[in-house]
């Protein structure tokens, strides 16, 4: 049927390459990732280690806005996991759910997702 393959997410995905630094709760230890795509809702991240499902994440979405870097801050929980098998060996992939992210931090988000979407309807020969 047509609608099998519409979004059933509450806020569509964009998908989004950027750098991401979490630190799992009660750590400082602060680790690095790669987000895969984005919606105001969460995201789906590329990570280096096993982490547990339900687990909390400080995250931070880090991007260059003209010749500044800004980041996007917040508090995530894993909610879904799987194992992606690249040429560089396994990689983690995690669908992180936003718990924590103030307005000023969701407005950045909404920006970027809105200039990504602007950005792929500029893009030549789509």
């Amino acid at each position: 049927s047509p609608n099998a393959s519409k979004e059933r997410r509450r806020h569509p995905r964009r998908p989004l390459k950027l750098p991401l630094s979490y630190s799992r709760a009660g750590n400082r230890v602060c680790s690095g990732g790669i987000v895969g795509n984005a919606s105001e809702g969460g995201i789906l991240v590329h990570l280096p280690e096993k982490l547990k499902m339900g687990e909390a994440l400080k995250i931070e979405i880090l991007f260059a806005k003209e010749w500044e870097l800004k980041a996007i801050k917040g508090t995530a929980k894993i909610i879904w996991s799987d194992l992606a098998v690249r040429k560089g060996g396994k990689i983690h992939r995690y669908g992180l759910q936003f718990q924590v992210v103030n307005k000023n931090n969701l407005q950045k988000l909404r920006i970027l997702l809105k200039e990504g979407l602007q950005k792929d309807a500029e893009a030549p020969g789509m």
